[in-house]
């Protein structure tokens, strides 16, 4: 069967010219700048240099900040780093100035501390008694803070009742002892007349009368002083009541804090190191009791007056490592040498010269045989540095303290540092 014309050359079916060439189909808008098909690009097509530049380029900052910070990128300038270190700086400026307006508070946190540290291990030993009563650490507390508390008053008592007891027969007897300066008669008199006080007296008879004058500041500086020290006493009193009775709390609740790991390792550091300072204070406290004894036998041997106090007070002194014995020594062998002549004197100082050898020789190594053995020169250190510091805080008060906590300081860094050698240690 043969085609008809129309099935054999249909133009419309053939060669329809927008099927075959139909510019619109062909060339849409834009995608005659694209590459042809040998690879050459279009006369319209973009340059990709200019594009990725186009495409890495930041976006215009919004805020100021931003635009703060990118003016100082674009300059080389580290604003992030320095605005970092300016805030530490002004932290650390605040921070400090904190702690030297606080420093009194910090100085009585500190004394409360060191005292709470030592009455401890008295309250452990009395809840182990195991007696009915005192195995609750509050009644164990009670009772050792009373005891510390009687102790205290004792002390106050042994020293200001002589003190008081010389004021008021000095008060008593002032109209005696003028009529005595003014006839030459009696010690005072005889003081008069071989110094020529009262040729003195006369030549500044101004500037005693304006030194009198202004008396009345420091009689009120020393009221304000004397209710300052009742205060301190009182809030002494009150944080080591509060530290006996939270200690334990605080001590479980600090190593809750550490990884279980390591727990048990920093509460065998922190046991030696208690153990240390409680060992050398404790043994310190013994030397010092022996001290007090010595100098209260020896002047009740010579016939000195005020011995008890005297014995006291080294006792007290003598507690301060490496400074005590001198600070101690002194007073009594000068009061010695006056109240009862060149002889006592001297006698006392040979006292205190034999007794300190025996000290440091054979007490100090019997006493402290179980404790941790500080290193003299780590002492001498501590105690100067201790020292300095507590005199910057509080004065001298301040230096006192420092003086009596730094060997304690000591010991405690001397612990850890040893058992951080011996973990660090590649052969262990």
């Amino acid at each position: 069967m043969v085609a008809g014309p129309d099935a054999v050359s249909a133009p419309d079916a053939v060669s329809a010219p927008d099927a075959v060439s139909a510019p619109d189909a062909v060339s849409e808008p834009g995608a005659a700048d694209g590459p042809d098909r040998c690879g050459r690009a279009g006369p319209g097509a973009a340059d990709p240099q200019s594009l990725s530049a186009r495409a890495g380029a930041p976006e215009p900052s919004t805020t100021r900040r931003a635009w703060l910070f990118d003016a100082a990128s674009d300059r080389g300038v580290p604003l992030a780093a320095i605005l970092t270190v300016a805030a530490v700086a002004v932290v650390i400026y605040l921070g400090g100035l904190a702690l030297y307006r606080l420093r009194q508070i910090i100085l009585l946190v500190v004394v409360s501390g060191f005292v709470a540290l030592l009455l401890n291990p008295i309250v452990v030993a009395l809840q182990r008694t195991g007696r009915v009563g005192v195995r609750r650490r509050g009644i164990s507390v009670g009772v050792v803070t009373v005891g510390a508390l009687l102790a205290f008053v004792g002390l106050a008592t042994a020293f200001g009742y002589p003190l008081v007891n010389a004021v008021t027969h000095f008060v008593s007897h002032l109209d005696l002892y003028v009529t005595q300066a003014e006839h030459g008669t009696g010690w005072v008199g005889h003081v008069v007349r071989k110094y020529h006080v009262a040729h003195w007296v006369k030549q500044n008879a101004p500037k005693i009368e304006s030194y009198a004058k202004g008396l009345a500041k420091p009689a009120l500086s020393l009221g304000k002083g004397a209710f300052a020290l009742v205060i301190a006493i009182v809030v002494v009193f009150m944080l080591v009541l509060l530290m006996l009775l939270e200690g334990a709390k605080l001590r479980a609740g600090a190593l809750q804090l550490i990884d279980p790991g390591r727990r048990a390792e920093v509460e065998r550091i922190a046991s030696a190191a208690n153990r240390a300072v409680t060992g050398y204070m404790l043994g310190n406290l013994l030397t010092s009791l022996a001290a007090g004894v010595v100098v209260l036998v020896t002047m009740v041997a010579l016939g000195l007056p005020f011995a008890p106090l005297w014995a006291l007070w080294v006792a007290l002194v003598d507690f301060l490592p490496m400074i005590g014995g001198a600070l101690a020594g002194i007073p009594v062998v000068l009061f010695g040498a006056v109240a009862g002549g060149l002889t006592d004197g001297i006698v006392l100082l040979i006292v205190f010269l034999v007794y300190t050898q025996v000290e440091n020789h054979i007490l100090n190594p019997v006493v402290m045989s179980r404790t941790v053995r500080i290193s003299p020169l780590l002492v001498l250190l501590a105690v100067l540095v201790g020292a300095e510091l507590g005199d910057l805080v509080g004065g001298l008060f301040g230096g006192f303290v420092g003086t009596l906590l730094a060997v304690p300081l000591a010991g405690t860094i001397q612990v850890v540092v040893r058992e951080v050698w011996r973990r660090t240690d590649p052969g262990s």
